[in-house]
């Protein structure tokens, strides 16, 4: 940091300080009118609040609250100082830490950070994401500051961080502006604000800015926020099962408190009625998000080691275990050999590091099951799963699998229900892992919400059915409703086939052959009364130029390791149409990609189709393919009956749907 910097900074933090030390609120009776005085730890803070001596009690609650040990939070503790003092945090923590000394914050990591002012204003928009501003009234982004003062001990930032708070608590309160149900007053954002609160609580419980009267300001604001939560909870979603753990956080966090009981009880009924709400008979949460489910798995898990902590994991009946056995089993299922899997429902990228981490935590949750063991081991021990393609038919995950290692192939494909939040109109996608390759990967999402009324023109594209691998009319968006047909697995043929109401009048059936454990054909039916351009889509990965071979109908890759995929069409009625595509493994960064359509006309009631095959293949170029239907053949009663040759070589493929 440079000296002027440096100065600039000190010169702000003196100002602050003065300031903060000038709006300290006088300690009344009603200070602890929230705080259960009763309780047999408080006896000393009790007997002088009843000598009427109020502020030597909150000293002596500030006292109490630095050296109790009974209550442990899940992540920080007021004595993590000692294991952590002059270790030095990561140059980024640093940075940040010290923005936010001149009140430069970054409440979220896909955008920099802002300037929020010398008079900070918790109301300053600087992009049209309403997710930046609710991340911001979060207040995340003042970890940075308690992990620099756990490991330095700069008073600098414990001074800022009081005054942030009283700050915010000021600015913020209810009604204070016209949207703040949707920002500082969302029952979600505030719980999630209770939830780092807590933590932050602890971080900086031994500063010497940390005056009884701050303490009395915090808990009151703390109070406060709690019971808001509990008398607003979103009424479905991940947005309820997280209000109802950071209810339990707050309930054990600060057990001094009233009502902590009736917030942890409040969390626990929650969590025990949606599990079975929101949780499908397959083991999928029913946003059909594979990163949010992951995610609630946390959420479940965390209030169970809450509940334990607490002495009340009786509260939890043993089905809800069960349940969240059957949710970490999913993952596996819907995951790639690399512990990978599709962006689907605005999930972003994961690695195997994490997902190792993830299956480390959840084996010592279930260490009887050894599936979950072989996962967590990166297959050195327990039992690999006993199966190869597998399906999830409430969720409508499906894949289509010849081994688990990394020399495997992998479709995973998404054909489901209706889902809100996170669910995209992309019944129908696919998404290809070939030995290592992910060859056709989910757009993902970009940006997650709209501002308001006005559109997100970003947002749109990204969820668009359109840029998803599976059939449109004139381009429009579909509705996903996709019913299970068939479902068939063997050695040499799988089988999926389901009927989706795409559109009002327009009905998509689509089936997936997975022939040999090898390559797959995908046979599309377009029935109904609905005209115009039909097209399927198909998009591949970034960073290669495929090579587009009209006159044959076909695309593929050119990857120079000779790890390749075929895509080709057998209709010449169609056209080959590139398009413009792009991919976002994370949050406001995309990286253009090739894409095209295989498109025609649809001009009366009758049912149009197509039929293509995507073919994993090594070498530079790809075999000669051609399929050829017998007399048999007719995909709209449900007759399949084809001669595949591939390098000459003839595969009959013959069934019923």
């Amino acid at each position: 940091m440079n000296l002027l910097r440096k100065f600039f900074i000190s010169i702000t933090i003196l100002s602050l300080a003065l300031h903060s030390w000038a709006q300290e609120q006088a300690i009344t009776k009603e200070s602890f009118a929230s705080i259960n005085l009763d309780d047999p730890a408080l006896q000393k803070v009790k007997a002088t609040f009843v000598a009427a001596k109020y502020e030597a009690a909150a000293k002596a609650l500030l006292q109490y609250y630095r050296e109790r040990t009974k209550v442990r939070h899940l992540n920080f503790n007021s004595d993590d100082h000692l294991k952590f003092a002059g270790k030095k945090v990561n140059a980024e923590t640093q940075q940040l830490a010290d923005d936010i000394l001149l009140h430069k914050f970054k409440p979220h990591k896909g955008y920099p950070s802002y300037d929020y002012g010398q008079d900070i204003d918790w109301q300053y928009r600087p992009v049209k994401d309403q997710l930046l501003t609710t991340f911001l009234h979060r207040t995340a982004f003042w970890e940075s500051l308690g992990l620099v003062y756990r490991s330095s001990g700069d008073e600098r930032y414990a001074k800022e961080w009081i005054f942030q708070v009283r700050d915010w608590i000021k600015k913020n309160k209810q009604g204070a502006y016209a949207d703040d149900k949707d920002y500082a007053w969302k029952a979600f954002v505030v719980s999630f604000r209770l939830n780092h609160w807590s933590g932050l609580f602890n971080l900086f419980l031994n500063s010497s800015d940390f005056s009884p009267a701050f303490l009395m300001e915090f808990l009151k604001s703390y109070n406060e926020q709690a019971n808001y939560v509990m008398a607003n909870y979103t009424d479905i979603g991940n947005h309820r099962l997280y209000e109802a753990l950071h209810l339990m956080y707050a309930g054990s966090n600060f057990p001094e408190f009233k009502r902590a009981s009736a917030w942890r009880k409040s969390g626990i009924e929650v969590l025990n009625a949606d599990i079975e709400k929101q949780v499908l008979p397959d083991g999928i949460q029913f946003e059909l998000s594979p990163g949010y489910h992951i995610g609630t798995i946390k959420i479940f898990l965390d209030a169970l080691q809450i509940a334990q902590l607490a002495g009340i994991a009786n509260e939890f009946p043993k089905n809800y275990s069960l349940l969240v056995e059957k949710m970490v089993l999913g993952v596996g299922k819907y995951s790639f050999p690399d512990y990978t899997y599709p962006l689907f429902g605005n999930s972003f990228k994961t690695n195997k590091e994490t997902m190792l981490k993830n299956y480390k935590e959840w084996a010592k949750v279930f260490p009887n099951n050894k599936v979950i063991e072989y996962y967590a081991t990166d297959g050195a021990a327990g039992q690999k799963p006993n199966y190869l393609s597998s399906a999830l038919p409430n969720a409508g995950f499906y894949a289509f699998r010849n081994g688990w290692n990394t020399k495997a192939t992998v479709m995973q494909i998404k054909a489901g229900p209706p889902a809100g939040f996170h669910s995209q109109p992309d019944n129908g996608n696919f998404v290809l892992w070939v030995k290592g390759r992910n060859f056709t990967p989910d757009a993902g999402s970009f940006v997650y919400a709209n501002v308001g009324g006005q559109e997100n023109t970003k947002r749109d594209w990204y969820r668009s059915t359109k840029v998803h691998q599976t059939l449109t009319l004139n381009n429009r968006d579909i509705v996903n409703d996709a019913k299970l047909l068939k479902w068939q697995t063997s050695d040499t043929l799988d089988v999926l086939n389901y009927l989706n109401p795409s559109y009002s009048n327009l009905q998509h059936q689509r089936v997936f052959l997975f022939v040999d454990k090898t390559y797959f054909i995908i046979l599309d039916a377009a029935i109904g009364s609905e005209t115009g351009t039909l097209g399927i889509h198909f998009n591949l990965k970034e960073g290669n130029e495929p090579s587009f071979d009209i006159a044959n109908h076909r695309v593929y890759t050119t990857y120079t390791d000779g790890n390749n995929l075929l895509i080709q069409s057998f209709n010449k009625e169609s056209n080959l149409k590139q398009e413009e595509s792009f991919v976002s493994y994370e949050y406001q960064k995309e990286t253009p990609r090739a894409a095209f359509a295989f498109e025609k006309p649809k001009t009366d009631n009758a049912t149009q189709t197509f039929t293509t095959v995507v073919y994993p293949y090594e070498g530079k170029l790809p075999p000669a393919i051609k399929i050829i239907p017998n007399a048999m053949h007719n995909l709209a009663k449900g007759d399949i009956d084809l001669n595949v040759s591939v390098a000459g070589k003839i595969k009959h493929i013959k069934l019923k749907l």
